[in-house]
């Protein structure tokens, strides 16, 4: 039975998610973090695989994590990611829009182009997940397919609406993949686990700039060939 609130409940929810680059320090009770993670892992995967494993993070555990990597990313820098996540070669339109993003997000900062030290300690706010008081590092197993990250990333939007629906905020943060060695020794993470990404949860610092940031969409005529309709 189609219900128009639950459907507009729903809508502002998928609608009203952001990437929150700054966090209240207001604690996430685990039995949140447990609900979310349990309806996370309501979404499909290919003959009901679940490629998913969940590191999730918080208080010293978090903190720990934190300063390894960012000790590396200030001194010799990333491990390297173990798959490609980008291009290697850019071009348009993922090269504007990719341009825009981030000139959009220092000039919020009052971060200059050549402010390359600026740039850095941003960057290295990533590691820190922007304050939030719990973090999530993603892995799956190395002998699954590449299919299994479309799966990964339905449980992943699964993760950040439900998340919306009670009021809290995300961001996904490939970034963590660059540190999958410093993850793997915190952590105590197998070598048959692929860093896949990490993500901050927590309540949005409202009043920081950077969370300001509004990214567009292109819209459904520029996707979209409809035929038959």
């Amino acid at each position: 039975m189609f219900d128009p609130i639950a459907v507009a409940h729903v809508d502002h929810a998928i609608t009203s998610r952001r990437s929150v680059r700054r966090f209240l320090s207001k604690p996430v009770p685990k039995k949140t973090v447990e609900e979310l993670l349990a309806i996370a892992s309501r979404a499909p995967s290919g003959t009901n695989v679940q490629p998913w494993k969940v590191y999730a993070l918080a208080g010293k555990a978090k903190d720990e994590l934190s300063a390894a990597i960012l000790a590396k990313h200030n001194s010799t820098g990333m491990d390297g990611r173990e798959f490609d996540y980008y291009p290697t070669e850019w071009a348009d339109p993922w090269l504007s829009r990719r341009r825009k993003i981030g000139f959009d997000l220092y000039g919020l900062l009052g971060i200059g182009k050549e402010d390359k030290a600026r740039m850095k300690e941003q960057t290295g706010r990533n590691y820190q997940f922007f304050d939030a008081p719990v973090g999530f590092i993603f892995t799956m197993d190395r002998q699954l397919g590449r299919g299994m990250f479309i799966d990964y990333g339905m449980f992943m939007a699964n993760l950040m609406t439900a998340a919306r629906a009670r009021g809290l905020d995300t961001c996904a943060q490939a970034a963590f993949a660059d540190y999958h060695e410093t993850i793997r020794e915190v952590l105590g993470i197998p070598e048959n686990e692929l860093v896949v990404c990490g993500m901050s949860l927590g309540y949005a610092d409202n009043a920081a700039p950077e969370n300001k940031l509004a990214t567009e969409r292109e819209q459904v005529a520029g996707f979209t060939d409809f035929r038959g309709f």
